[in-house]
């Protein structure tokens, strides 16, 4: 573990020569946030309640979403490992006795942590702009079991995007699957819209897939939204998730390393 820390480290200091960058990428994502509450702001004038949400809940909705996403969704990650795969780096790692799938976590951690650091300036500002329309959780577990689901988040999309680097084991260009399939969960989930929106037959449904586990589900837990059951059947499944895209990750990264071939490196 002493091996992954000091990597933890080195990522803080990687990512900390980007900070400019992280602030400028975070400032620039309250646009589609003030767009969409722009939107939202005119259906609710036109037709009061949206489905069960009022303005209010709306709002704190995509709120929710936006600290969610800080806190757990990659930064290019996929991109990095892919390209590691791809130009040959990734055989100085391997003639090394360190878990690739492990350090790829670390440094996933390292990224978020100070991501995350940086950009609560932005975050603060949001919140505070949008104050009136907040309404924060009245039970204190709620506060508990949201960090829990933002990290059963963090855990299933960082296993997604490294399952997806490693098809550069196979394939030369992975940019078009990544998009295809980023393009799905950027829909199921919930960032456009909450997914009870939907039918209640296709939100039974899509509930048996990781997608709502990503957002969706943390976010209801903060809005405080679900009753006891539907809380403790959300973790069972977002864990099993975790749990089979760890799997499907440590699968990959195996049967790649056997296909892979680092010649003249």
């Amino acid at each position: 573990m002493q091996t992954y820390w000091k990597v933890f480290g080195i990522g803080l200091q990687d990512t900390f020569v980007y900070r400019w960058n992280f602030l400028l990428r975070s400032l620039f994502s309250l646009v589609p946030l003030f767009a969409t509450m722009l939107v939202w702001r005119t259906i609710s004038e036109a037709q009061g309640n949206i489905g069960t949400y009022s303005f209010s809940e709306m709002v704190f909705y995509f709120v929710a979403v936006l600290i969610v996403e800080t806190f757990a969704s990659p930064t290019e990650d996929e991109w990095r490992i892919a390209a590691e795969i791809r130009d040959g780096q990734i055989s100085a790692i391997l003639i090394k006795p360190v878990n690739y799938l492990l350090y790829r976590l670390s440094l996933f951690v390292s990224y978020r942590f100070l991501y995350s650091l940086i950009t609560l300036p932005v975050i603060g500002a949001v919140l505070w702009t949008a104050s009136d329309q907040l309404r924060w959780p009245v039970h204190p577990q709620s506060w508990f079991m949201f960090a829990l689901a933002t990290m059963g988040s963090a855990l299933i999309q960082f296993f997604i995007a490294f399952s997806l680097a490693m098809l550069a084991f196979w394939i030369l260009e992975v940019s078009t699957i990544i998009f295809l399939l980023y393009s799905f969960e950027y829909f199921l989930s919930g960032h456009v819209f909450p997914l009870d929106l939907l039918p209640p037959t296709v939100l039974s449904l899509l509930k048996w897939t990781p997608f709502p586990y990503e957002l969706y589900f943390p976010v209801q837990i903060l809005l405080e939204r679900l009753n006891s059951q539907e809380v403790l059947r959300g973790f069972l499944i977002q864990a099993a998730w975790v749990c089979i895209t760890g799997l499907m990750a440590r699968h990959l990264w195996t049967r790649g390393v056997r296909h892979y071939q680092g010649v003249g490196v």
